[in-house]
């Protein structure tokens, strides 16, 4: 059999631009309550959402194993189509005939009690795509059969993305109540040693080295831990601490972003980056959909590159990463390319999430707590995903320095964007 790491999913998205390719209905399998044995654990739980088009589907994977913790794991489960396994990420993913064995990378193994962890996998099919329900987690099964003695039964029942199941509260749009995102898988490779920002810090980044809500800001132009910057040329864009909307307490950082070349504006943390694994964390409000040509609204400097910033923006309407030093984006710019990105909401506050690894070239994105597909990378090359950024810098390993947020155009494209609840740390911080 094959085996696979961290390969980017296909077609998680609602929307797909020009692609050929006909949606599913995404259906979420849920697994409460293991049988009882050496392994099993009071709230054992496997999260099982596809997403399926004609002839291939993607499915993303939350595993936790309730009151115990999870030192390793391997997760199971068995087919009941004609479903064949392509790839896999946060896992090695193996299958023979119809079953299906996923085991922990080195890096996310350890899960805390009542903790979960998220890997995925994507497939192909024939006749049918049926959502598995057999799972087990180290050899416990996690499927509410058998009955457990000290209980009464749990049972299962698949229901749509767009509702909970009753029994343990999942959405599409945010961590597990159960467990929040910050006891979820961290990677140790070495931390972000920079003092923390206190000042205004929001509810539930302790520890990150920038962790900052505004709130300790006077009205106007940012000062303090935030500075304003003007790359190429100063214009009319600008900056300022904003007293009429936040996403919470009662202050956001306000970018009036214009379109044209002289008018880019950022504020910078005065906190510099260190260690080798970012995870940030950031809330934007802004007011008019993203636009077909480049633009940037987050950007850090890459040591590594040159000094050229490593980009965070949108393009064909789409969120994207785009390097400045040979402006390759991920996802790449084809349609079913864009069509595995994310739109960014206007007029409401979104939660936006990243991780970038400097070790090994690797990022992942979230948008709302739901995994971006298209803004996977993991330095293997993938059409319409990630064939450009690996094939042009195939050993690019950033070494990010400065955190900014801020608006670039480089043709049209003019915004108004708020920040709020801003967090830089080693490990994830969630929303």
């Amino acid at each position: 059999m094959w085996i696979s790491r961290w390969r980017p999913r296909r077609g998680r998205v609602a929307v797909v631009a020009a692609a050929a390719l006909a949606s599913g209905l995404a259906t979420t399998a849920v697994a409460l309550v293991a049988a009882p044995g050496a392994n099993a654990a009071t709230g054992c739980q496997v999260t099982y959402t596809p997403n399926s088009w004609t002839g291939g589907f993607t499915a993303a994977i939350k595993v936790s194993g309730g009151d115990q913790a999870l030192h390793g794991w391997t997760v199971t489960w068995t087919y009941g189509g004609d479903q064949r396994i392509s790839s896999g990420w946060n896992a090695t993913v193996s299958q023979s005939g119809s079953a299906v064995t996923a085991k922990n990378m080195s890096y996310n193994g350890e899960v805390a009690a009542n903790g979960t962890t998220e890997f995925g996998v994507q497939g192909t099919y024939s006749s049918s795509n049926p959502t598995p329900t057999d799972f087990a987690v180290n050899g416990a099964a996690c499927n509410g059969a058998p009955t457990p003695t000290t209980a009464g039964p749990v049972t299962s029942a698949p229901v749509t993305t767009r509702g909970p199941v009753t029994s343990a509260p999942v959405t599409t749009r945010g961590p597990v109540t159960s467990a929040p995102v910050t006891s979820a898988p961290v990677t140790t490779r070495g931390p972000v040693t920079s003092a923390p920002v206190t000042t205004g810090a929001p509810v539930g980044c302790s520890g990150a080295s920038i962790c900052d809500g505004f709130e300790g800001l006077s009205a106007g132009a940012p000062s303090g831990p935030w500075s304003v910057q003007n790359p190429n040329c100063s214009g009319s864009g600008s900056a300022t601490v904003d007293t009429s909307t936040a996403h919470s307490g009662s202050k956001s950082l306000k970018v009036t972003g214009v379109a044209g070349y002289c008018n880019h504006v950022f504020v910078q943390s005065s906190t510099a980056l260190s260690g080798n694994v970012w995870y940030a964390r950031f809330y934007v409000r802004h007011t008019t959909a993203l636009p077909t040509s480049h633009v940037t609204f987050l950007a850090m400097k890459d040591t590594a590159d040159g000094g050229k910033d490593l980009r965070m923006g949108g393009q064909n309407a789409r969120l994207q990463w785009n390097r400045e030093s040979d402006d390759a984006t991920l996802p790449a710019q084809s349609p079913v390319g864009v069509s595995m990105s994310l739109a960014l909401p206007t007029n409401t506050w979104t939660c936006v999430e990243f991780m970038v690894n400097g070790g090994n070239g690797q990022m992942q994105t979230w948008l709302g707590g739901t995994d971006v597909p298209g803004l996977h990378e993991d330095m293997v090359a993938t059409q319409d995903i990630d064939g450009q950024w690996v094939s042009s810098r195939p050993g690019w390993r950033p070494a990010l320095s400065n955190f900014r947020i801020g608006w670039e155009a480089y043709g049209e494209g003019s915004d108004t964007l708020w920040y709020d609840d801003v967090a830089v740390g080693s490990s994830r911080i969630g929303c």
